[in-house]
């Protein structure tokens, strides 16, 4: 393990001999780190947290720290991260305001500059937060999704696997699997590039589509949409995750233009 002088580790914190923690770092608490972690310089990692192996951690980063929600009243609350993500310059991830609860943070992910997670959020693998994306509290966010620069997303809304937000675009309605969207909540089409990337050929690609073309075409009644794919009968299982999201939708999902 490599700990610059300058360093301040509380001793609570329990830190694997694989670690690199560079200058003035502050961890402060009962913070837990797994082998091959990188903390550079000027971060900050606070609370009841957990950092699985090989993150790395770059200049300013806050992870853990309370959460900005007037209802929290110091209970022992959780960040919990699993390995390999990046978590860019100044980026912010707190910790649950619910005791006991937690923020959940998974594999493979990258957080760009700026870019905040709120309290509560639970992201998936292979996920992108790009320069300055701002996650509300409760947000969930699916597998190998794309959020572009300086969105903005509502608490409690939910963002499907494979979906991208593009730059500045905001929502506070569901965002559905698959789904390019941009403005406030608009369905533009369907993430070709990101399913291809992912591993889906011609043929489910067609079907995806086809199923956004019934479901979210101006002034579609969505409802109805859904009936009439299943009565068809022929949906395949990507089909099929995209309509349960959409029934299972508490907020609403976004609409057609």
């Amino acid at each position: 393990m490599t700990i610059h002088p300058t360093a301040v580790i509380d001793p609570k914190a329990e830190i694997d001999g694989e670690v690199d923690i560079g200058p003035y770092v502050v961890i402060e608490g009962p913070v837990k780190i797994k082998r091959g972690t990188r903390v550079m310089a000027h971060a900050y990692l606070t609370g009841w947290t957990e950092i699985g192996a090989d993150n790395e951690i770059h200049p300013g980063a806050v992870l853990g720290d309370a959460p900005q929600d007037k209802a929290y009243k110091g209970a022992e609350t959780y960040l919990k991260i699993g390995e390999r993500n990046i978590f860019r310059e100044y980026v912010q991830v707190h910790r649950g305001t619910i005791p006991a609860s937690s923020t959940i943070v998974g594999d493979d992910n990258f957080l760009m500059a700026n870019s905040h997670v709120g309290h509560n959020c639970k992201l998936g693998n292979q996920i992108v937060i790009a320069n300055g994306a701002l996650l509300g509290g409760y947000v969930e966010v699916g597998n190998s999704v794309f959020i572009s620069g300086n969105c903005v997303v509502h608490q409690f809304v939910r963002i499907g696997d494979y979906a991208l937000m593009r730059g500045l675009s905001g929502t506070s309605r569901d965002v559905p699997p698959y789904a390019i969207v941009d403005w406030q909540h608009t369905v533009r089409g369907v993430n070709v590039v990101g399913l291809k990337r992912a591993g889906f050929d011609d043929r489910r690609v067609r079907e995806i589509r086809a199923a956004f073309r019934a479901l979210f075409r101006k002034g579609r009644n969505l409802s109805l949409a859904i009936k009439e794919i299943e009565e068809r009968g022929r949906a395949n299982d990507d089909v099929l995750a995209l309509l349960e999201f959409i029934k299972s939708s508490k907020r609403g999902v976004c609409f057609g233009d």
